[in-house]
């Protein structure tokens, strides 16, 4: 795939909402109301991958499968590994990745499809940094973390990211689908920001609101994370 695309046809347009899900018995239910509240204007498809829970959210997501498209990883892999498998299922003219938990708001899935359709984007993320001051604040580590990551990436990528490891990364599923590749963690989010700007796409961005939890409270990701995702950007600009 290039830059140059043909227009998808108005018909043909539908979005795939790939949710990974680890232990998020607690949110992920509220998560799928607030979905099912939005007016997307164009169909819509929720592809759910549980990697291997254990706190019950496998047998919430038992009650959905006649509804959304739901699979079961038998052992936990990973984000990155889930968020594969959610691509193998995409059946939409475009996809975007949504976590499990509430720290993003799907009101702005919303503002995201309308701009992808309207000026016809191939990639669109959505930034927390652009409402910073409106957001709740992330942790200082995990604030810092992820400024050095969009710093990195900008440098090594020639892009003008404010927020590279936003969850709300929105692509057209013929690029995404195309893309080798090969995450298991948390390394998805800079993996495929060097596979699509090795591609020569310029990323844009849209404001989103952001309400993180804290360790405490079931967030995951840590500082090694953010040093695997130094690593996958520096790996990906070499080879």
């Amino acid at each position: 795939m290039t830059k140059a695309q043909s227009k998808i046809p108005t018909s043909e347009l539908k979005l795939s909402i790939i949710i990974p899900a680890y232990n998020e018995a607690g949110t992920i239910e509220l998560l799928l109301e607030e979905i099912s509240r939005q007016d997307f204007s164009h169909p819509i498809e929720v592809i759910l991958v549980d990697d291997g829970s254990t706190d019950g959210t496998r047998t919430i997501l038992e009650k959905y499968r006649e509804i959304y498209k739901v699979v079961f990883h038998k052992e936990n892999q990973g984000k990155g590994a889930a968020i594969r498998t959610g691509i193998k299922c995409v059946t939409g003219s475009h996809a975007v990745i949504q976590d499990a938990d509430l720290e993003y708001d799907p009101k702005d899935l919303v503002i995201m499809w309308n701009k992808m359709i309207a000026e016809d984007l191939a990639v669109l993320y959505g930034s927390r940094s652009m409402k910073r001051g409106r957001n709740k604040e992330a942790g200082f580590t995990f604030y810092w973390g992820g400024q050095l990551v969009t710093l990195v990436t900008n440098v090594l990528y020639n892009l003008r990211l404010t927020d590279e490891p936003t969850c709300y990364k929105m692509f057209r599923s013929d690029l995404l689908t195309s893309l080798p590749l090969v995450c298991n963690r948390f390394e998805f989010c800079p993996e495929v920001t060097a596979l699509v700007a090795k591609r020569g796409y310029k990323i844009q961005e849209v404001p989103i609101s952001y309400q993180p939890r804290t360790a405490a409270e079931g967030k995951k990701i840590n500082w090694k994370d953010g040093i695997e995702a130094l690593w996958v950007l520096v790996k990906n600009r070499i080879w």
